[in-house]
């Protein structure tokens, strides 16, 4: 069996991934304002964030779903796996998402749960039975 990963490598995971979904978010946001003009208020403002959260839904959920790992996580050697330790089916990997973003939505809750959890499980993993593992090096 596969050992967890540590707190450490997901948290670098973590960073590393909100650096690249930031510059995801600046050039979908440069072409909704190209496309549509200025979004800071009314009904475009919710319209792009909407895009947003499902533009950053299609990149985790595709790459839960083909190999268990983002670009974040392949640069840190670690894996998303259900308990067979095979990659996410595409619903689960669909309710995963929907569950971390609510999660997060809620002050963040999931990813205080992985500071306390004995196997360093975010609570979306521990409710869903998944968990990163350590890969081996190539």
């Amino acid at each position: 069996m596969n050992q967890n990963a540590s707190r450490l490598k997901l948290f670098a995971a973590c960073v590393y991934e909100l650096l690249l979904l930031i510059a995801l978010w600046m050039l979908c946001t440069w072409a909704f304002i190209s496309l549509f003009g200025e979004a800071t208020t009314g009904n475009k403002r919710y319209i792009l964030q909407l895009i947003l959260w499902m533009i950053t839904g299609a990149y985790f959920v595709f790459c839960w779903h083909k190999s268990g790992q983002t670009l974040a996580t392949k640069t840190w050697k670690i894996k998303l796996v259900n308990q067979q330790s095979n990659s996410l089916s595409l619903r689960h990997a669909i309710v995963r998402y929907a569950l971390a973003s609510a999660l997060m939505l809620a002050g963040g809750l999931s990813l205080f749960w992985m500071l306390v959890d004995k196997d360093r499980l975010f609570l979306h993993d521990r409710l869903l039975k998944t968990r990163f593992i350590e890969t081996k090096l190539l």
